[in-house]
């Protein structure tokens, strides 16, 4: 999938919240099959080369997060485990294994929409992403669409609890 076209963006961040809003459509279909609703996609060059969610609950696998998947996907998809002019947009900020596949897949930029005071790590509870004695450091913005990011995630674990 493409990008509407350059003349569409009006600004960086009206770009981003665009395709968040890609990030938010994975983020609701995990919701949908009883997953933690955290969705992301992966850009190259304007272009969608993964989508996924998280499915840690339907495959049984606590590495199954929104962020591994995409990066799997994408690196098959680019021909390359090392994604340098990719951006990653995800819907929760990544947590210590997805912010350690970032850095080791040389993700270019990450884009994350509700911030976790719980396991974030890309500036909550510490900056995995940005940690100086780390080889490869990708640009980070997060915030972006994070009051509909942290939503769908109050809303589904309030769901879960009964109301």
């Amino acid at each position: 999938m493409t990008a509407p076209g350059p003349a569409v963006f009006a600004s960086r961040e009206a770009e981003d919240e665009y395709w968040m809003g890609h990030a938010l459509a994975e983020a609701s279909r995990a919701a949908a099959e009883g997953e933690v609703p955290v969705g992301a996609v992966v850009l190259v060059a304007g272009a969608i080369v993964a989508r996924g969610r998280n499915a840690m609950v339907s495959v049984k696998d606590a590495t199954q997060h929104a962020e591994m998947r995409v990066l799997k996907a994408g690196a098959y998809a680019a021909g390359d485990s090392r994604m340098p002019s990719a951006t990653l947009y995800v819907t929760l900020e990544p947590c210590a294994m997805c912010a350690g596949a970032i850095v080791l897949s040389r993700v270019g930029r990450v884009v994350f929409g509700a911030w976790d005071d719980k396991a974030g790590m890309a500036g909550s509870v510490h900056d995995l992403l940005r940690h100086p004695k780390l080889n490869h450091r990708p640009e980070v913005k997060g915030g972006v669409r994070a009051e509909e990011c942290a939503a769908v995630l109050s809303e589904f674990f309030e769901a879960r609890r009964g109301g």
